[in-house]
């Protein structure tokens, strides 16, 4: 994947990036997901802890997470898509979360498996069957401490 990519070009433009947000996830915007770091094999992803996003319990809520953790691999597997150039379809099809800490700061989610993320979409070009890849967003508070641990399986599939 080139650093050239229009999708990671997008994402370190933070007007365009914000745009973007706001026209295809508007929940993203509202809660204030920034894209903090791209490049073909890594994304980070952070969510600020304000009131939109926090629970009765005085932390992040398990959702807003959940979000920002998905965005960390998904906009890697729209990287991906954007290099091949041709029409695939991408779905989470499975997340598992684990959370260890109350995320009462900023959270920081961090996905380092974009080449996995190309080999899986190069494997659906080159079949004709769908592909799925399994990779992990670790979130860390700004204490440095892990507070939730993500698991997404993606789903490829080359369009008709």
């Amino acid at each position: 994947m080139s650093e050239k990519n229009k999708i990671i070009k997008l994402a370190q433009n933070n007007i365009k990036m914000r745009l973007f947000l706001f026209l295809k996830l508007p929940l993203a915007f509202i809660a204030g997901l920034k894209i903090v770091f791209i490049s073909p094999e890594k994304a980070v992803v952070t969510i600020p802890y304000k009131f939109l996003t926090k629970n009765p319990f005085r932390s992040i809520y398990f959702a807003a997470l959940s979000m920002a953790a998905e965005l960390s691999t998904g906009i890697l597997s729209l990287a991906a898509i954007a290099e091949t150039k041709k029409p695939i379809s991408m779905l989470v099809l499975d997340m598992k979360a684990s959370f260890t800490k109350k995320a009462v700061s900023k959270i920081s989610f961090t996905c380092l498996e974009g080449q996995k993320i190309t080999d899986a979409v190069q494997a659906c070009l080159n079949s004709d069957e769908g592909q799925t890849v399994a990779v992990q967003s670790i979130g860390i508070d700004k204490k440095g401490n892990e507070v939730a641990e993500f698991e997404f399986v993606w789903t490829f599939k080359k369009k008709n």
